[in-house]
């Protein structure tokens, strides 16, 4: 599969939400969205970005940029993350991982010398157009969402 760059079509997708209404991309045309890609519900550094985003929703929200979360979970695992967590991001299941094949984010991944498969953090800004405006792989949660208004505002052509 070839590397999802800058410039490039997003990859489309419909995937649940916690409500189990089917959510899709191509709903965001003409807006920026923000689509990122997360491991596990509950961990630690998905919660704190989970958080970290749902803490800044309104900022989102005031310049009409859909911020999607997507893991493997199921809809009832992304359900009860949402609650225990009063998350206001929006939380998708792709427990094929079909859309975070798609996007690149399923990984080979290695931890006390144990190879898997799995998802690896990664962030895509999509334009209005719906192509990629910007991304960030192997991404680390501290400051992160405030890299990604940032990003944001520039591509806006604000804040300059």
């Amino acid at each position: 599969m070839t590397e999802l760059t800058v410039g490039m079509k997003a990859p489309d997708f419909c995937l649940p939400d916690i409500d189990e209404h089917m959510v899709c991309l191509a709903e965001q045309r003409g807006f920026f969205a923000v689509v990122y890609f997360y491991p596990k519900d509950n961990s630690s550094g998905c919660t704190l970005e989970a958080r970290s985003f749902s803490d800044v929703m309104e900022e989102f929200a005031r310049d009409n940029t859909a911020v999607f979360g997507i893991s493997p979970d199921s809809i009832t695992s992304h359900r009860r993350f949402s609650e225990k967590q009063n998350l206001t991001v929006s939380l998708l299941s792709d427990p094929e991982h079909l859309v975070i094949e798609a996007y690149g984010a399923w990984k080979q991944k290695k931890m006390y010398g144990r190879e898997y498969m799995g998802v690896e953090r990664s962030t895509f800004i999509i334009a209005p157009d719906g192509t990629i405006a910007d991304l960030w792989r192997k991404v680390k949660v501290k400051g992160h969402v405030e890299a990604v208004l940032r990003r944001l505002e520039e591509l806006r052509g604000e804040g300059r």
